[in-house]
């Protein structure tokens, strides 16, 4: 359905054509009563012959409208002209992603940017029930400003384009099984399928969309829209450093992990993969040095606020409590904005000593009471903190590297009253005393593996993936640790191994796990989730015994916990301040 120039629908004013395509023609038009450019989607006229569709159509478009998310084109007004439905949304400038790449791959920052961007845009909208299925580079648009719009949010769900064959790129859509919904290159194997597909199917999307960002290239292009699909079905993209990319090694785990064929393989949440996008943003190489501009590239992401939880009760140990039942007292230990790494209690119980990065300071070892929360930074050279031992020994990792979730370095001993440091062991991720102060658990990179030795020299296991939060049980007889299968990604479960290297695995695999701690009686307490909205303070016996402690706040890691019971956490938020 052509409109001229003049052409009135309701208050809007048709000024000219923007495009047209599978899913209806946009217009350029003014909206009369509030003196404003306006864009108009003129949907197919066979949709309003299904006044279900119809229906439905004007309730997704209201929920698209409540969404107000800087990464999602604004609908202002619905509305049907002649029979044919139309929508009226914010007028934009600029080109799509499909023009932006037809210069070439883009460089990795702003690859970078626009992913997160684009991942931001789809958590809002899946939070509130609402998926793409048909995102590709032609629904991407880069506003002359450089903001990202993810443009016909929902409605691919709602609109079944007349052609059908395979002369048409996009396919027809629908909610049944058996029904076939995307455009060919871009669409997820549950999609080719026909199966019924959720929010990880825009992951998958997402993920061709992304390598096509880095790679200039499509991730599943063949000769015919039947080998295309195939492709998704079957084979692999080639490697980014195959194509000659050179950026952040983090960013091909990414990549994989939204490409898995399995959906249980996926990102579970497109706020997991944004996290993992954001732990990218400070680095532009394959090797991550810690120089000081790439430290303060971890601020924008992580406003980490250390908090310690003094635990009481018999009902609350249980996981049972009540308004009648003492309640956990929540007491805030530091107040700036930055990054914490590690944080341990001291001898006494009282004292938490932990390192962080506040501001554009470098990253230090500080020391806190809990009855007087005024940080004092130690004399100590600036690393992050591995472990602490009873007896006043410190081990940290100067010279860090960060990774996406951890970071590591050359693991040196020092007395926490000061000196010169003492180098013992290269590429330690994590570590943790025994008991008794004297024996040491250390995880380390060797040989292309992540190995854990108990003592430093007796390998107890190794993995292909990496392990962090290694702790020592209060017998000093196990180990217990977070184990993540895929390097980098924080998905993983606990592990425990005694002496002898019998290696027990005590939990299912968790979308995001980050944090563990021994209690006293043989419990490890861990903060794991299967997304991103949904953290939990678990705890597990050595049998596989689990149970839910508490629900706490997104990103919050239990970092110890001393011998009288209490424990503290680290929470951090995504640019802004923790309230």
């Amino acid at each position: 359905m052509a409109l001229a120039a003049g052409t009135k629908l309701g208050p809007y004013e048709i000024q000219s054509p923007l495009g047209a395509g599978g899913m209806g023609e946009v217009y350029r038009a003014s909206d009369t009563r509030l003196e404003r450019a306006v864009a108009i989607k003129v949907l197919p006229p066979a949709m309003a012959q299904d006044a279900d569709r119809l229906r439905r159509f004007e309730q997704e478009a209201r929920t698209i409208a409540a969404l107000n998310h800087p990464n999602i084109l604004g609908i202002h007004d619905i509305g049907t002209y002649n029979g044919a439905p139309f929508l009226v949304s914010e007028f934009l400038e600029g080109v799509t992603l499909r023009e932006k790449l037809q210069a070439g791959p883009l460089p990795v920052r702003r690859a970078i940017e626009y992913a997160l961007g684009i991942a931001q845009g789809l958590a809002a909208a899946h939070e509130k029930g609402i998926v793409h299925r048909d995102l590709k580079p032609e629904n991407i648009f880069i506003t002359r400003d450089d903001r990202i719009k993810i443009l016909d949010f929902g409605l691919a769900k709602l609109v079944r384009p007349e052609a059908r064959g395979e002369s048409a790129e996009t396919l027809a859509t629908g909610t049944l099984a058996g029904v076939v919904m995307g455009t060919v290159g871009y669409m997820s194997p549950e999609q080719v399928r026909g199966d019924v597909s959720d929010a990880r199917s825009d992951i998958f999307s997402f993920g061709t969309v992304l390598y096509e960002m880095l790679t200039a290239q499509r991730a599943f292009k063949r000769e015919t829209s039947a080998e295309t699909m195939t492709a998704v079905l079957r084979e692999e993209p080639p490697e980014l450093t195959d194509t000659g990319w050179q950026g952040p090694p983090g960013m091909q785990r990414i990549l994989t992990r939204c490409l898995e064929k399995r959906v249980e393989r996926r990102f579970q949440s497109a706020s997991d993969l944004a996290f993992a996008i954001e732990s990218l943003s400070g680095t532009s190489s394959a090797k991550s040095v810690a120089q000081p501009a790439a430290r303060r590239a971890w601020l924008p992401w992580a406003a980490a606020l250390a908090i310690v939880a003094a635990l009481a009760g018999g009902a609350w140990w249980a996981g049972r409590w009540s308004a009648a039942r003492p309640q956990p007292k929540f007491t805030r230990l530091t107040y700036l904005q930055g990054y914490v790494s590690n944080a341990r209690f001291a001898k006494d119980g009282q004292t938490v000593v932990y390192s962080a990065q506040w501001n554009d300071d470098p990253l230090q070892v500080y020391s806190v009471r809990m009855e007087f929360p005024q940080s004092t930074k130690l004399d100590l050279p600036s690393a992050a903190l591995l472990a602490l031992s009873s007896s006043g020994e410190v081990e940290l990792a100067v010279d860090p590297v960060y990774h996406p979730n951890f970071l590591s370095g050359t693991m040196a001993q020092v007395q926490m009253v000061g000196g010169a440091p003492r180098s013992l062991e290269k590429e330690v991720i994590a570590a943790d005393y025994a008991p008794d102060g004297k024996a040491l658990a250390v995880v380390r990179h060797a040989n292309r593996k992540v190995q854990l030795e108990y003592p430093v020299g007796n390998v107890l296991y190794t993995t292909s993936g990496y392990l962090d939060y290694v702790r020592v049980s209060p017998s000093g007889k196990q180990v217990a640790f977070v184990e993540h299968p895929v390097y980098e990604d924080d998905r993983g479960w606990v592990t425990v191994v005694d002496a002898a290297g019998n290696r027990k695995v005590l939990t299912k695999e968790y979308g995001g796990i980050q944090g563990l701690a021994w209690r006293s009686g043989g419990e490890i307490w861990f903060s794991a989730a299967d997304e991103a909205t949904d953290q939990r303070l678990y705890g597990v016996d050595l049998s596989g015994k689990m149970r839910e402690v508490l629900n706490v706040p997104q990103r919050t890691r239990v970092m110890d916990i001393a011998t009288d019971g209490a424990s503290f956490f680290r929470t951090s938020s995504t640019g802004r301040r923790l309230r």
